[in-house]
């Protein structure tokens, strides 16, 4: 029986926050029964974390905040130069915005989601929570359909080449509940590369974050998707990442760094639908404290000659608990398709958990696939030789993790990002 849910939020409250932010109609009858969705669904169950107990209700949508842009944003977006695509906002509203006047001319679209529904409300209709994802999936898609208040939307037309990484910074503060949707779509032979932030500010408060993106891939386009999460350790988080690669020979590439402090249930999907589609997923966490994560990664193949590759590695300390599921699943039909995955764990103390589970569905023999995990502690054969060349342990163990969590760091191509991340890894494990 599914547990009844007091939502914070009402018909006449979406009905309210909709027209304030004059929305088309197929928006707000979309949240309206997306909300009567979620008061009948159960919540998502991801393997070996039972997540029941969960409050993914206790936020609000309203609360005053600073509208200036903070050092920690200014941080993370860097020496801009006047061609770069940023955008920065927090608890929903855009703060910052620069845009390519160029790229602009070529017909890239690249706005906040309140804006997009608005100017280019077909465009978005058509793949908002059509095929990547839908509303009806869980509580929480269902949720986040209903009270989606921030994200962006990315559009590159078809033959364009996006040669300058566009990035976003989203900020949660206050006891705000951050309802983002990423939506971007790459039309035949265009390329992009995106990289989000999500960062908490001001005092820790305990709160919620629903995150859903959706990535549509068309014939020979290359979508490159880098995140770095990072929320506080009072909020619960729900975070979807979906890739629907629809074209032939299309192409999508996730480097996810994944450092929330708080409880986290994250799933990362790529349906590989085109022949000679290609998904390459890499995703680092570390956790710590006590908190709970569930990390969740699908490749899914329906196209021949599909490829789906997935690297994970883990990092965790004190009482933290990881679990890291890994799932190529090779559909009938999908002839000469080729999965791999690796799942690794590094535990830093008795206490901490973590779980490495690779998992190999094939309905097709025509294919090739392969798997390994790990989950063990530092090698002391390798501490020994740090510190026998005059290398203390903490940094010998620092050195060791930084290593092991390498194949996925180097993958995010803005430098500044990349910098930020290693950042974070140093405050997490030392």
């Amino acid at each position: 029986m599914t547990a009844e849910t007091k939502f914070p939020v009402n018909h006449n409250d979406i009905k309210s926050f909709s027209k304030d932010r004059e929305e088309p109609q197929w928006l707000t009858d979309l949240r309206i029964s997306s909300l009567e969705q979620a008061e009948t669904l159960e919540l998502p169950k991801p393997d070996k974390t039972n997540i029941s107990k969960w409050d993914f209700t206790k936020f609000d949508l309203n609360g005053a905040f600073s509208a200036e842009v903070s050092d920690s944003v200014k941080e993370l977006i860097g020496e801009a130069d006047k061609a770069q695509m940023l955008m920065a906002q927090k608890n929903g509203e855009t703060l910052f915005q620069k845009l390519s006047a160029e790229l602009e001319e070529k017909g890239v679209i690249f706005t906040d989601f309140q804006t997009a529904v608005k100017e280019h409300s077909d465009l978005v209709q058509k793949y908002f929570m059509q095929e990547a994802i839908s509303t009806n999936e869980n509580r929480l898609t269902a949720m986040h359909a209903a009270l989606v208040n921030g994200g962006t939307f990315i559009y590159v037309p078809a033959n364009v080449e996006v040669d300058i990484p566009i990035q976003a910074v989203y900020t949660q503060e206050g006891t705000f509940g951050l309802f983002n949707h990423v939506l971007i779509v790459a039309e035949a032979n265009s390329s992009v590369t995106y990289i989000e932030n999500y960062i908490t500010e001001g005092e820790p408060t305990q709160s919620n974050a629903n995150i859903i993106a959706e990535v549509y891939v068309h014939d020979g386009a290359s979508v490159h998707f880098g995140a770095v999460d990072n929320l506080s350790k009072d909020i619960t988080t729900y975070v979807n990442r979906r890739a629907h690669v629809t074209g032939r020979d299309a192409k999508v590439y996730w480097a996810l760094g994944q450092m929330n402090d708080g409880n986290t249930v994250s799933e990362n999907t790529t349906y590989l639908v085109g022949e000679g589609s290609y998904g390459d997923t890499k995703t680092v966490s570390i956790g710590r404290g006590k908190q709970t994560q569930n990390f969740t990664t699908n490749v899914i193949h329906f196209g021949k000659h599909s490829d789906g590759q997935i690297l994970k590695h883990g990092v965790m300390r004190d009482e933290a608990t990881s679990i890291f599921n890994g799932i190529s699943k090779i559909e009938h039909g999908a002839t000469k398709a080729n999965g791999e995955q690796t799942e690794r764990v590094l535990m830093l103390s008795e206490k901490a958990r973590g779980d490495a589970n690779p998992i190999l569905l094939i309905d097709e023999d025509d294919v090739t696939a392969g798997h390994a995990a790990s989950v063990g502690r530092i090698d002391p054969l390798q501490m020994f030789y740090l510190m026998s060349r005059g290398i203390s342990r903490r940094e010998a163990e620092r050195l060791i993790i930084h290593g092991f969590l390498a194949p996925v760091v180097n993958e995010l191509p803005i430098e500044s990002v990349k910098e930020q991340l290693i950042e974070v890894i140093e405050r997490k494990v030392l």
